[in-house]
This record gives structure tokens, sequence and C-alpha cells, in this order.
């Protein structure tokens, strides 16, 4: 958003566009009478912050990332493999305007979920839209809707976004109709906005996710023109917190002294 520092001297265009934007109609009708007020300046961005304000916790909330951790508390050397700079390289968010999407290959536990949201966070905080799912959430959505009128409807909730994370894929398998219902996703999306996708299967593995689902290859195939993949290895970060926590309590049990009958 445009904006004129409080102490500069307000231009013309850039003001009758301001107060356009803020719906200030009002203030609009007499922009030449008010230019020079003094108070003017302040007004536009007290009502610029607000608006501004307003419009991230929306789209933060329609993102429904939920709870997770920052990128501060990932752990780089956990991972066996993880491709630091390509990662710091996603968070300038040019993905988004190529478009190019991002496909995140690693097993259960490794950072992947937490990457996604991340990235998600990050392009919502520059006010792009965008939206979390798991896959098996989106594809039960999709497959509920009882007509063609509501499924169009449906599928504006994840073709719309600027940027659509889908999580998990791979975890389960799903028939012909549900194959066909992702295709259908990521083909209204192709070229326009990406998708960020976590997946524990490598894409040669994906006919297993949708078996005999003949569109498969070529959902791959767009999935994969202009993607960045990045491949994640190594042992559940999660399974090592909990032998940690179970270890640590262990050690406080046997610390504490039996109480007398």
């Amino acid at each position: 958003m445009s904006t004129n520092p409080p102490n500069e001297p307000l231009n013309l265009e850039n003001l009758r566009e301001r107060l356009l934007r803020l719906g200030l109609h009002g203030l609009l009708a007499n922009v030449e009478t008010i230019i020079h007020e003094p108070w003017l300046p302040q007004l536009l961005q007290i009502e610029e912050t607000e608006r501004a304000r307003r419009s991230f916790r929306r789209r933060l909330k329609a993102a429904r990332l939920q709870k997770y951790n920052p990128m501060a508390d990932f752990d780089w050397s956990w991972p066996t493999q993880c491709d630091r700079p390509l990662v710091e390289e996603l968070f300038s968010l040019n993905f988004i305007e190529e478009p190019a999407n991002i496909v995140l290959i690693g097993p259960n536990g490794i950072g992947k979920t937490m990457l996604a949201k991340n990235l998600l966070h990050q392009a919502v905080l520059h006010g792009h839209t965008a939206r979390f799912t798991l896959a098996s959430d989106m594809l039960h959505d999709l497959a509920a809707q009882d007509s063609s009128i509501s499924l169009t409807r449906r599928l504006r909730r994840y073709t719309s976004p600027a940027v659509l994370g889908i999580d998990e894929v791979g975890y389960l398998s799903y028939d012909s109709r549900y194959a066909d219902l992702f295709f259908e996703v990521i083909t209204r999306r192709y070229q326009r906005n990406p998708v960020i996708i976590t997946t524990n299967k490598p894409f040669g593995e994906w006919t297993k996710v949708f078996p005999n689902a003949g569109c498969v290859v070529t959902l791959v195939d767009r999935l994969m023109h202009k993607a960045e993949l990045l491949n994640l290895e190594g042992k559940s970060y999660r399974f090592k917190e909990a032998q940690e926590r179970t270890a640590r309590n262990a050690k406080s049990r046997a610390g504490k002294k039996p109480t007398k009958a």
C-alpha cells in the first residue's frame, strides 16, 4: 500500500487514489478543499493502518493454519538431508509470482508441515490469501457435495486463494472419484496459483495413493511443471522429543523419595 510520510505534502492524484481505496467518498468529493488540512495525513494513516490490520486478521483466519511452531524453532541439524538455501529462498515468496508449486517430500515427523505452514503464514504477512488443509479433509469435503453446482461452489474454497497448502498426501489411498477431485483442484490452479504439498511418497509411488486412477500421470506432470522439490531425510523429530520426554519423566520419578505408609 502506497502512503506518504506524515510530514510530506500530499499529492492530489495519490490522495484521490487513497481516499477511493478507503471508501471515504465524502472526503473524495471535497479533495481539493481538504488537501492542505493539517489533520488529513494523520486521518489517512489511521484509516490505512486499521484497514491493513483487519485485512490481515481476515486472511489469517481464512488460512486455517491453527497451531504450529515458528521457523525459529526449526532444528536445521536434525534432518540428515535438507537444502537450507532453497528453504530460505522459498521464504522470499518468489514462487507465488512465478507461479511455481512447492513439493516437500520426506518421512513422517521431519518438519514438512512446519515448513509449509510457515510459508503460508509468510504469504499472509505479505498480503496474499492462503489456505491450509489436510488432503483427506479437502477430498472428503469435495466428495460430500451432492450436486455439480455445490461442487463448483466448494471448489472455489481451494482454487481461489493465492497459495494453497495440501498436507499429508500419501498417508491414505483414495479411489478414482477422489483422484478426479484432486486433479480438478490442481488443474484449476495450474499456472495460475501455486500449491504447497507435503507428502511421504515420491511421485513414482503416487499410483499407490490413487490406485486405478487414470489421471495420476497428468496430475503429477502438472504438479512437477515449474515446481521446487525439497527432499528431507532423517528420523522423526516427534519420536526424538517423545524419547527425551520419557527419559526426563523417568529421571524425575527416580529422584522422588517414596512416601511412608
